[in-house]
This record gives C-alpha cells, sequence and structure tokens, in this order.
C-alpha cells in the first residue's frame, strides 16, 4: 500500500463537549466514506480555546483515557478503517496535559502523545493549564509510522526531526492558530520541516470565532519536498491529500539529510 489518503478534519468547538464529539464522530465517517485512511484534528477538539483566558479553571474540559468519549472515537476509526489523531485535556495521574491519543484502523489506543514545549503568553497561557510531556513518538500504524508533534512543539525543529529520526513518515499537528497570526511565515515553517525531513506533515487547526477570538483554519497538508499539497479556508471542512509512501523513500534517499547527520560535527567523522 504505497499511496495513502490522508485528511485533516477542521472545525469549530462549540461549548458543548457531546455536540463537539458528536462532530469528530460525523467527519470520520465522511472521511472515511472518501477513502482517507488517515485523519488528523485539531488541538483541544472537545471544548472552546481555553488557554486564552490567563489563570482560567478548565477542569470541566478534562477527560481521562476511559471517559465514553474516546470509546466513541476509538469505534468511528475502526468502523471507517482510518487512523485517527484526536487531542483532547487529558487527565493523568492528577496532571493535564494538551494530548493527543492516536488510534490505529482497528480502534486500538496506540498510544498518547503530550505537547511537550508550553507556550506562555497573550491568547495562549498554556502553562496554567498544562503539564510538560517528555519525548515525541512515533506509532506503528496500518498506514506506516506517524510522528505527533503538538501545536508550539512544531516552532522547535527538533520536535520534527526526532519523529524523523524515529522512522516517521507522517507527522501530524493538531494545532490552535488565530487569524492575525503570521500565516505565511506558519506555511514556510511547516514547508520547511517538511522538506529538511522528508515526511508528510498533517497541520490541522480549528476555525471559528470563540469569545472575541477569531481561528484561522488553513489547515494544510505538506510533502517531502516542501509542497503544500492541500489548503483549507477557514469553514469547517474534511481536507484531502493523497500521499505517496514510496515517493517520499525515495525524496528521504536522494537527499539523504539523516544520513548526513551521522557525519562530520553531527555524529562519528
Amino acid at each position: 500500500m504505497s499511496v495513502i489518503r490522508t485528511a485533516v478534519l477542521q472545525h469549530a468547538m462549540q461549548a458543548d463537549m457531546d455536540l463537539n464529539a458528536d462532530t469528530g464522530v460525523r467527519m470520520i465517517a465522511e472521511a472515511g466514506e472518501a477513502g482517507v485512511q488517515l485523519g488528523v484534528f485539531p488541538e483541544v477538539q472537545l471544548s472552546p480555546f481555553f488557554a486564552k483566558h490567563k489563570g482560567g479553571d478548565a477542569s470541566a474540559w478534562a477527560i481521562d483515557l476511559h471517559h465514553p468519549i474516546l470509546k466513541r472515537f476509538c469505534d468511528a476509526a475502526r468502523a471507517a478503517r482510518m487512523v485517527v489523531v484526536a487531542n483532547i485535556y487529558l487527565e493523568d495521574e492528577g496532571k493535564r496535559y494538551d494530548a493527543s491519543p492516536v488510534f490505529d484502523a482497528d480502534g486500538r489506543l496506540l498510544g498518547v502523545s503530550k505537547m511537550v514545549h508550553i507556550a506562555q503568553f497573550d491568547g495562549f497561557w498554556e502553562r496554567d493549564y498544562y503539564t510538560p510531556g517528555s519525548r515525541f513518538a512515533v506509532y506503528d500504524t496500518a498506514i506506516g509510522k506517524l510522528g505527533v508533534v503538538i501545536c508550539y512543539d512544531r516552532h522547535f525543529p527538533e520536535s520534527y526531526r526526532a519523529c524523523a529520526l524515529a522512522g516517521a513518515e507522517f507527522i501530524a499537528t493538531p494545532t490552535c492558530v488565530e487569524r492575525d497570526e503570521p500565516h505565511d511565515l506558519f506555511e514556510a515553517e511547516l514547508r520547511t520541516l517538511s522538506y529538511h525531513n522528508s515526511i508528510y506533515a498533517l497541520f490541522a487547526n480549528r476555525c471559528g470565532d470563540e469569545d472575541g477570538r477569531s481561528y484561522a483554519g488553513r489547515s494544510a497538508i505538506y510533502g517531502p519536498q516542501g509542497d503544500q499539497l492541500a489548503r483549507a479556508g477557514d469553514e469547517a471542512c474534511v481536507l484531502m491529500a493523497d500521499c505517496d509512501k514510496e515517493f517520499r523513500q525515495r525524496v528521504a534517499q536522494s537527499m539523504d539529510f539523516l544520513g548526513q547527520l551521522k557525519k562530520g560535527p553531527f555524529g562519528k567523522p
């Protein structure tokens, strides 16, 4: 299976966790009917973006891995035969995280990636809510090796590189980006990350207006040569692109960025 149909499941969030879950399950089914094999959701997809408020109480949005909503996503992934990267406000052993559960195409929970670097500035008071994670994981999935780099972590090139060095063919990046942020710069950043690591990148953003803040949409999918394969507008959508794993492997072998790291100042001379 060389060509994988991928999708970003871009949508706005409501102030009702169950309604947001309904939207997610519906979009998984819609994407599955279109032949999508990998779907990625935006950051904290079950709630408004509470971290826009400094020092607030977001306990109402925290769920653990036994919450029935995650069972719904598990069942939806299995029914659609799709690898799904969700993103939730996770409660785990008394701590809370910005976290992405990864479901395989048979519905199994393969693991949970947690955001490592936590922002703290206007509109993104995330250290008031999130505990940092400690690593960047790569999962063996039905569509190949999949890494997860959540939102702010993408600004640290080592995050994508860590996933690439662990064999990632695809990297999912759930995020939350406002309309007035520097989108041209962010697109250049994702193009560069994709190119330097010879991977497919799925940048999944929310859209819509929430309590005086507007979120941009403009989710995108990038190829291993730094090309933008698809980009969404500012409305909810299933943004799709076909990604050829054999082509990616040829690009990676040709550019040999990772191989060169083993030489010179980066490894053994």
